[in-house]
């Protein structure tokens, strides 16, 4: 069991971070899940089925496969994959998955999704280059009913294809995780870099002031500031 404590890396946070709020939040994490990013509990809870999903993705759309698909122009197969990896797992909501199957079930959408996926994932211009053409891509995919271009949905493949480098974000969860844990951040409801880049920032900064929990990657840390802001752990 790891003791309710407040570490010294929450002491020495940076001024992005309230040290006395970074406490609150890792004494109710510990409450929750006493074993932290190990206890049993939070590996069945938050981690292993978003695990799962990147260890599909890597089985399935890994960087050689995706390349492959890519050049025979399978841009189906692509999209069919990364909504079936996705589809299984409570990440998006469901009027998302919906608008998402619809603008890849034609090629045209699926060519747009596929190649700007890529770019995004694998592609080697600067990271804000690429998130931006991303959320393009996106912008620009058929839509009928529901709108695709939404936070959710810009941020869950670079979630679960690279959770060493990207995180998912759900607005609201976020924005009062944000606020519990006295971090300045500035939310724009359209998808964009500059917000992206800042909940970066808000990843990094949390990983450092709870660095002697251990988290692996953005997967543990997506799911501490979930449990500070979402309604399931009021």
């Amino acid at each position: 069991m790891i003791a309710l404590r407040v570490s010294p890396a929450a002491l020495k946070t940076s001024h992005l971070l309230q040290a006395q709020a970074v406490a609150r939040c890792r004494r109710k994490f510990l409450r929750l899940f006493p074993g932290g990013f190990r206890d049993e509990t939070y590996l069945a809870w938050e981690r292993d089925y978003k695990w799962q999903a990147h260890r599909e993705w890597e089985e399935q759309l890994g960087r050689e496969q995706f390349r492959d698909l890519l050049y025979a122009r399978d841009f189906g197969e692509i999209a069919a994959r990364a909504v079936r990896i996705e589809s299984g797992r409570s990440l998006l909501f469901s009027f998302e998955k919906m608008a998402l199957r619809d603008a890849v079930r034609e090629n045209a959408g699926a060519e747009i999704f596929a190649r700007g996926l890529h770019k995004f994932l694998h592609g080697t211009d600067t990271p804000e280059a690429r998130f931006s053409a991303w959320c393009t891509a996106v912008a620009s995919l058929p839509r009928k009913q529901t709108r695709v271009l939404t936070w959710p949905l810009v941020t869950v493949f670079g979630f679960i294809a690279q959770p060493a480098s990207h995180i998912f974000l759900k607005p609201n969860t976020t924005k009062e995780a944000a606020r519990k844990i006295g971090f300045d951040f500035h939310y724009v409801s359209q998808p964009n870099w500059p917000t992206y880049s800042e909940y970066l920032r808000l990843a990094a900064e949390t990983r450092r002031a709870i660095q002697d929990l251990r988290p692996r990657d953005m997967i543990d840390i997506q799911s501490f500031l979930w449990v500070q802001g979402s309604d399931e752990y009021r």
